[in-house]
């Protein structure tokens, strides 16, 4: 019987990237046309179809409003978010308001949650590897930043649902990373993962021996990337543009699509040249029919100066995810980088100035990710594998208790899987059901925490107040996922648990997706 394959997949803001461990070996699968690296973008045309991937991303200049890019910004997060608002500020497409404050993206007068979108993207990961393999494929490994809270995590898993994955494990991105550095290498060290994505900026310290991968802490800010040195390129531009043509750009879809193309092909050209020119032809028609169009040089000094502030914020996360493992930048063995950005020599001079260390750049920034999940999901199939992975929660796991202030449950940087529990008595006679809100966060106010859900446990026994006792057991899994259950202590009764999160999908919701998924398919066949 041939060996079972599982999926890595890379599910990036910016790129994704799919690998499989093949003969051994882990390898990322290319597409037809040899492509390693896909753009994170599906597009809608008129015509009904649908593109995916780098064909999809040519469509944001000339189909912006019917494109949608960096939807992973927006996963599992409350539409009132500043997140979310900063998005539908720069985006080309329409982000509307769902169903409990969550994020719907409208596109040719229909609605899609984020999930949906982000499976059609993790739908082109497995064709990709279909085609390789030659045979159907359907379980994966996902990664996602460490950083991401329990809704952000549930989301991505529900886009893998979606897609027709059974998804073996969500894994922490620089923890995928570290796999793959260290996978076979003997190596016996304490790392630091330095993860600057498209969207995303995550650090892990990890100690590594003897195929033990054990995460020491993790920090990390899920509004920060590559997409924000781009913006900052791009609102230079129109600044620019404005004070030599007194033309405002800001609320022109089809000039902004062709601001931000160019602001990051411009970041990613400095990464290897000194100066570079920005050059849109017929940028602007003005009323008498003449085209203007934009041609401006951007030297890496004036690069480098828009964003050492966003750089800075960088070794601030580190200082914090530093400070939890109980380590200086002088006890790092390495330094690791990952994620596209981290070429550049802002970000490299930066990393090694803060760590007094030359940092390790032999595995490439944009593939590291995916091979290190297609590592860990060989090592979920394969039983005689010796790899052994201990990661830890990014968040502290709260409750909400009286006057708009929370307590901690479980502490960032614990290692998972855990659980804690904790014993509540009913405040009132006759009490059959009990309240609980449930909040990630590191404020004991609630309005600086991310409220995960409310959990109603109900059927209790009724009694006079004080009677009833309620044991609440907070678990966190191995995919970093909160799981809650609860337990009449005096008949041993477990209570039955309702759960509604941040706006996101239902179970029936989740399947109707999935089965319209399933119906295209079938249509493009």
């Amino acid at each position: 019987m041939a060996k079972q394959i599982a999926m890595g997949i890379d599910l990036g803001t910016s790129n994704s990237c799919v690998a499989i461990v093949e003969d051994g070996v882990p390898k990322v699968i290319a597409n037809e046309w040899g492509e390693r690296t896909h753009a994170s973008v599906v597009s809608f045309l008129d015509d009904g179809g649908v593109l995916v991937g780098n064909d999809a991303k040519k469509q944001i200049i000339t189909n912006p409003r019917n494109t949608v890019y960096s939807a992973k910004r927006l996963i599992g997060r409350y539409f009132f978010s500043e997140e979310v608002k900063k998005a539908a500020t720069v985006s080309g497409y329409e982000i509307v308001e769902g169903p409990s404050n969550g994020v719907r993206v409208k596109v040719r007068d229909k609605s899609f949650a984020v999930p949906e979108i982000s499976a059609m993207v993790l739908k082109e990961m497995r064709a990709i590897v279909e085609a390789h393999v030659g045979h159907p494929m359907t379980q994966a490994v996902i990664t996602v930043p460490a950083f991401f809270n329990d809704s952000q995590r549930q989301e991505t898993k529900h886009a893998g649902r979606i897609a027709g994955l059974e998804v073996l494990r969500i894994l922490n991105e620089p923890t995928a990373a570290a796999l793959a550095y260290g996978f076979g290498q003997n190596v016996n060290q304490r790392v630091v993962i330095y993860d600057l994505g498209g969207g995303t900026f995550d650090v892990s310290i990890l100690q590594i021996g003897n195929d033990v991968f054990e995460v020491l802490a993790t920090n990390g800010d899920t509004y920060l990337g590559g997409d924000d040195f781009d913006d900052r390129v791009a609102q230079w531009l129109l600044q620019g543009f404005m004070q030599q043509k007194q033309v405002d750009l800001r609320r022109d879809r089809h000039a902004l699509a062709k601001i931000k193309e160019a602001a990051e092909r411009a970041k990613i050209a400095l990464a290897d040249k000194d100066r570079t020119r920005l050059h849109i032809p017929a940028l602007f028609t003005d009323q008498n029919g003449l085209a203007h169009d934009l041609d401006v040089q951007l030297s890496r000094s004036d690069f480098n100066k828009m964003v050492m502030d966003l750089v800075q914020r960088t070794f601030k996360v580190c200082d914090e995810a530093l400070q939890s493992a109980r380590m200086t930048p002088a006890d790092v063995d390495g330094v690791i980088l990952v994620g596209g950005p981290t070429r550049l020599p802002i970000i490299r001079n930066s990393v090694r100035h803060y760590f007094q260390r030359e940092p390790n750049v032999d595995v490439d920034p944009d593939l590291v990710v995916a091979l290190g999940a297609a590592i860990q999901a060989d090592a979920l199939l394969d039983s005689s594998t010796s790899t052994y992975l201990l990661d830890v929660t990014p968040q502290t796991l709260r409750l909400g208790t009286v006057g708009e202030f929370t307590e901690a449950v479980i502490e960032k940087n614990t290692a998972i899987p855990i659980d804690r529990t904790r014993t509540f008595v009913t405040a009132r006679d006759n009490q059959d059901k009990v309240k609980i809100r449930i909040y990630q966060g590191e404020s004991r106010k609630v309005a600086e925490c991310q409220l995960l859900g409310e959990f109603e446990f109900s059927g209790l026994r009724q009694a006079r107040r004080g009677e009833v006792k309620i044991e609440v057991t907070f678990e966190i899994d191995t995919d970093g996922i909160v799981n809650v259950s609860a337990r009449d202590t005096e008949t041993g009764q477990r209570a039955s648990t309702s759960i509604t999160l941040s706006g996101g999908l239902s179970e029936a919701e989740i399947a109707a997706a999935a089965q319209r998924a399933q119906d295209a398919e079938v249509r493009n066949r």
